[in-house]
């Protein structure tokens, strides 16, 4: 086998003479493409040549069994976590029942709607809950590349199985799009279906007990019982009813950190100029960008960028203002997003409770809705372009006014419905957040990203859950409850689509004694 790379410019692709060219006779693969924008933004693409006779490695993902009468396996939660745990357990010869909270993947749209016009919160179907969970309507970013714990490509295969586009395989920065994931999750969930296993939307679990022969039996809120011999809890990052049900029943829980910041919202063409050197033409992808820095002892990074995107509210209960960021395929929108984000730890808010840093986390989304119903209703309220009054309205300022301490007298346009109310998000973010980010904007490697035709909305708070459920590191058990397999982003265990949708393989694995 032997590599060659082709470079050409981001308006094409390459032809397929220069590819003949470089592979000298010998057939092709593409292995992967990457946009490289350090000077002129160019696609590199790498391929792999083979002689004639040798073999071309190919991925080859596991039959799905037919598990109509084989044993259950109670997986809560229709994630990326509960998704590829169910599916894994197919090739398992295990039969997934998945108990799902919300509802699918079609229907929660109406419910996430009404969120967006009318401020209404369904406590149980929202942008974190139902089919396909919070990654369902964040872009369907695909970011993970570590293979340290399993083979990523299982994962991507399998999204490509069920509707992906095939780029995603080779893409550096690989996406699917809000508005493409809704059919794959979809498609996952027939698959599932059809081979034997369950689906049982608007089923919340409300208890879970341990009976006398060693298996558990769990209630959803209509009164329903299931029961099996082993379950895995993939119930996503927000489900705090599901952490309150295990510590009422003595179950061990962890305090741990997660990162809380703004959604910072620049139009489109500055990212695009500032990547591309000023190079950008219509048929060059939308630009992204991302940045690390260190500050005062914690990280303040950039978190789950959304070029082309839109900002929706993502509040799992009333009273509180939550935001978050998705993309559609094309991100072709005329505003870029991210979360920028400052991490907390454990030792940043006081006390012992394992719930603390959830509750510090309930508390400023909570303050930020406060803020904005009280700014809403005082005369001469300052708010964005075409915004009319909202009960889900974001707090928001401009950027170089948040660094200087300044309220801004006018907002910028923003792509987030419920529109934006000026405040002094200096002051109203909690200090460790605020100053963290004043010092950081400013020192941002990128011309014109610190600039005041920037907006930060708050409050970014669900980068990751603030409670883990611990488990044994050999066998993956929940450790106060053997047989349960604490799993995903709601466990502690991941972040993202990817990570998640791997760590749920590995616990179906863990679940059929295979680990």
């Amino acid at each position: 086998m032997k590599e060659f790379e082709i470079v050409c410019p981001l308006n094409r692709e390459p032809r397929e003479k220069e590819i003949e060219s470089k592979a000298g006779g010998r057939r092709w693969v593409l292995r992967k493409r990457s946009i490289d924008s350090r000077r002129d933004p160019v696609w590199r693409y790498v391929y792999e040549a083979y002689e004639p006779g040798e073999e071309i490695p190919e991925y080859k993902l596991e039959e799905y069994r037919d598990v109509h009468d084989a044993p259950a396996v109670i997986v809560v939660g229709a994630g990326p976590a509960g998704m590829f745990a169910a599916l894994k357990l197919l090739t398992l010869g295990l039969k997934p029942i998945v108990l799902e909270r919300g509802k699918d993947v079609h229907a929660r749209k109406a419910d996430m709607a009404r969120l967006s016009r009318e401020g209404k919160v369904d406590p149980d179907s929202n942008y974190c809950y139902g089919e396909g969970g919070a990654g369902a309507f964040s872009d369907g970013k695909l970011y993970t590349r570590s293979s340290k714990r399993w083979d990523n490509r299982e994962v991507l295969y399998q999204l490509v199985k069920f509707g992906a586009n095939p780029s995603i395989l080779v893409d550096s920065h690989p996406h699917i799009g809000s508005d493409k994931l809704p059919a794959v999750v979809e498609n996952i969930r027939n698959c599932i279906v059809a081979h034997g296993g369950e689906y049982h939307f608007g089923s919340r679990v409300v208890s879970i007990e341990r009976t006398e022969d060693g298996s558990y039996s769990l209630k959803t809120a209509d009164g329903t019982g299931y029961s099996a011999s082993r379950v895995i809890l993939a119930t996503g990052h927000s489900a705090r009813d599901v952490y309150e049900m295990l510590s009422a029943k003595g179950g061990a829980l962890e305090a741990k950190g997660f990162a809380m910041g703004v959604r910072v919202e620049h139009p489109q063409e500055k990212i695009n100029w500032c990547q591309y050197h000023g190079k950008w033409q219509n048929g060059m992808p939308a630009a992204e960008y991302s940045f690390v820095e260190q500050q005062d002892g914690r990280g303040v990074f950039s978190f789950c960028m959304c070029p082309g995107g839109i900002l929706v509210p993502s509040a799992t209960e009333d009273g509180t203002v939550v935001l978050n960021g998705m993309s559609n395929s094309a991100r072709s929108g005329k505003l870029a997003n991210a979360g920028v984000v400052v991490q907390i730890e454990p030792e940043d808010v006081p006390g012992d409770d394992p719930m603390r840093l959830m509750d510090f986390q309930q508390k400023v989304e909570r303050e930020m809705f406060e803020y904005s119903a009280k700014a809403r209703a005082a005369r001469g309220a300052v708010l964005s372009p075409g915004a009319a009054d909202h009960p889900l309205m974001a707090p928001a300022q401009r950027m170089e006014d948040f660094c200087l301490g300044k309220l801004s007298k006018s907002l910028p346009a923003t792509s987030y419905f419920p529109g934006a109310v000026s405040a002094p998000l200096h002051s109203l973010l909690p200090p460790m957040v605020a100053d963290r980010l004043r010092k950081v904007f400013p020192r941002v490697k990128m011309r014109n990203y610190y600039t005041n035709a920037a907006l930060l909305l708050a409050v970014e708070s669900r980068t990751s859950s603030p409670v883990r459920i611990p488990r044994n590191e050999q066998t993956l058990e929940y450790v106060s409850m053997p047989g349960i397999y604490p799993c995903g982003e709601g466990a502690g265990y991941s972040g993202g689509i990817v990570s998640s949708a791997i760590d749920g393989i590995r616990c179906a694995v863990a679940a059929a004694g295979l680990l």
